[in-house]
């Protein structure tokens, strides 16, 4: 409570010294406050020249608004008259005593109208008044003051005043916090405090704030005992802190080519500058509470670490989330196509990518080749290869979402190896087959050690004929001479088949086939039963001929005899024959099983001849130099 008593004597030196300057002079608070409804004194002295004597007493005026009585301001007290504005009717007083040049103006129940500035007038009489520039700016306030700092940030101590005016004699205001239950130790400090000739009462608050308390209201209370009047204010607080939370989506799964938004929130205060980070690189940043990243044909390669980092000034926090982005499995990447040795060892290794992760199988020709993995890699063990390791070989990889498969060719090289080989008796002659498999594929060649000649082409005595099929090579020889004479039959042939890898050689061997028997080279004897025949078919024909010479001339290559009978004995009357056959072959067909030839004479015999009997039917020829069989058991 505003003390007058207390204030005058204070006043009342200073103002004697300046007396003596003789100026015109007021002294009132710059600024002064009151509660609506209250009241308010506003402290005044005033000073005149020395040398003026008021001959009819001293009076003052209090005016609002301006200090200039021309412009006709309102009056808001009078000492002459109660002639004041209506405004201020029953409402002013003067508490001060002019004659002691105290001038202080007493307002009751002042409202929002009354705020402004108040002028005093001295009127000493006659020409004596001044109106005293100096003023006094009432404040009629309807709540308290709460002095608030600029930035309250949280976990630091914060400190709240509330204030409210004490200028109105008898009533003294009490303050007190609202809604603090909520805050952690409040602490609460009452003061009283004088500035500038005007009083305040004041509560201040103590506590630390935290996030949570954003936005919370606290309030101040003012009341006056004995009276009805009660102010309130109320703030909200504005704490200011770093992300306490970033939430983002759960982490996510998205098929390749597909589309996805990564949503992200952060709580701070004030609103954080938010950004996605795709490992280091910043894909989208914002100042809000809140940011959404979209990804659009979404691709492999970003599979990955989403983060999301909120930064306001106050703090930082960041948290991450995992993009699982699913595709069927690439073409797998193996081996390139190889050729090896026969009895080495490989790895074949397949490699791809998939998600979720594929299985990688191994297949040739539809089989399956080790085990089933579920790695990006598979290696498959081969060992000591073999001639039937080649092949294509096959990778599969399989998820749930496709698969995909690549091969690799391996090619085993090995030295050639004997198939098959035989000599057989054609009606050409003798034939000699020999079939040889390697890689690379072997080369075949005849040697024929009668006649110290390798065949590997044709010649007039020789037909030669080769074929291949992949590793498989065959070939051919067809004998159509005579052989050499001797004691058994002229048949000698060497197969030899060669690669960079090995050469071979085997000596063939005369087999019968179903439709010919044998390939006879006939020498001396095969000559004797030849001419044997070629006798007897003379003397069936010319039986009554009784020369004992003949000479036969056939212009043709081939004679062909048919024999009606199963038994034919032949007589020959001369001991000389002389036969030339341009033809080098002689066929007979016997419907019998066996013909015997029975020779006496002694035939003599040039050349070779060819006989080839047929496998159902048997010879025999005897002489008295040589016997020979043929097809006989």
């Amino acid at each position: 409570m505003w003390c007058l008593e207390l204030l005058l004597p204070l006043l009342l030196p200073l103002l004697l010294v300046r007396d003596t300057s003789c100026q015109w002079n007021v002294w009132i608070p710059r600024d002064i406050s009151a509660m609506t409804n209250s009241c308010v004194v506003i402290p005044c002295t005033f000073m005149y020249p020395a040398g003026i004597r008021p001959y009819r007493g001293i009076h003052g005026i209090w005016y609002f608004g301006q200090p200039y009585p021309q412009l006709f301001p309102p009056v808001v007290f009078k000492s002459r008259t109660d002639v004041v504005h209506e405004s201020y009717k029953g409402r002013t007083k003067l508490l001060g005593d002019l004659h002691q040049r105290n001038c202080t103006l007493l307002i009751t129940n002042v409202g929002s109208e009354h705020s402004g500035r108040y002028y005093f007038r001295a009127d000493l009489g006659g020409a004596n008044m001044y109106t005293y520039p100096d003023f006094s700016e009432l404040k009629v306030l309807d709540q308290p003051n709460i002095d608030v700092p600029e930035e309250i940030v949280s976990d630091e101590s914060l400190e709240l005043t509330c204030y409210a005016p004490d200028n109105c004699p008898d009533m003294t205001p009490e303050i007190e916090w609202m809604y603090t239950d909520y805050l952690p130790d409040p602490a609460f400090s009452p003061e009283y405090l004088e500035e500038g000739n005007s009083a305040v009462m004041s509560n201040t608050l103590t506590f630390t704030p935290r996030p949570m308390h954003h936005g919370q209201l606290l309030g101040c209370r003012v009341t006056y005992p004995n009276s009805t009047l009660v102010y309130e204010r109320l703030i909200s607080l504005d704490v200011k802190y770093g992300p306490r939370s970033v939430w983002v989506n759960v982490s996510s799964e998205v098929m390749e080519g597909g589309a996805v938004a990564l949503h992200c929130e952060v709580d701070s205060n004030p609103p954080p500058r938010i950004s996605w980070l795709f490992g280091d690189k910043e894909l989208l940043w914002d100042k809000a509470s809140n940011l959404s990243l979209t990804l659009e044909d979404v691709s492999p390669s970003e599979d990955g670490v989403y983060t999301c980092v909120g930064d306001n000034g106050y703090g930082l926090m960041n948290t991450s989330l995992y993009l699982a982005v699913k595709y069927p499995p690439r073409e797998p990447q193996v081996n390139e196509s190889m050729t090896v040795l026969e009895g080495v060892s490989v790895s074949l290794h397949c490699r791809t990518q998939g998600s979720p992760a594929p299985t990688l199988t191994w297949l040739k020709d539809g089989e399956l080749l080790g085990t089933i993995t579920a790695e990006e890699l598979s290696v498959l063990e081969l060992k000591d290869l073999r001639p039937e390791a080649d092949g294509l070989y096959h990778c599969l990889a399989e998820n749930q979402h496709g698969r995909a498969t690549s091969s690799l060719n391996i090619t085993v090289e090995y030295a050639p190896v004997l198939q098959e080989s035989r000599c057989t008796v054609v009606r050409e002659g003798v034939q000699c087959v020999c079939v040889a498999k390697g890689n690379p594929e072997p080369t075949i060649e005849f040697f024929l050690p009668d006649f110290n000649v390798t065949v590997n082409e044709t010649d007039n005595r020789f037909n030669f004929y080769s074929h291949t099929d992949g590793q498989t090579a065959t070939a051919m020889i067809k004998l159509r001479e005579q052989g050499e004479r001797g004691n058994g039959p002229a048949v000698n042939v060497h197969c030899s088949f060669s690669n960079v890898y090995g050469r071979e050689s085997v000596l063939l061997e005369l087999q019968q086939e179903k439709k010919y028997l044998m390939a006879v080279i006939v020498g001396t004897i095969g000559g004797v039963a030849v001419i044997a025949f070629i006798i007897a078919a003379v003397r069936y024909v010319g039986h009554n001929n009784k020369n004992r010479e003949l000479t036969l001339e056939l212009p043709s290559r081939e004679l062909t005899l048919e024999l009606p009978s199963r038994e034919l004995t032949l007589e020959l009357p001369s001991r000389e024959l002389t036969l030339e056959l341009p033809s080098r072959e002689l066929t007979l067909e016997l419907p019998s099983r066996e013909l015997t030839l029975e020779q006496t004479p002694e035939l003599q015999t040039q050349g070779r001849f060819g006989l080839f009997i047929a496998p159902s039917q048997c010879v025999r020829s005897r002489s008295n130099k040589a016997a020979l069989t043929v097809g006989c058991s």
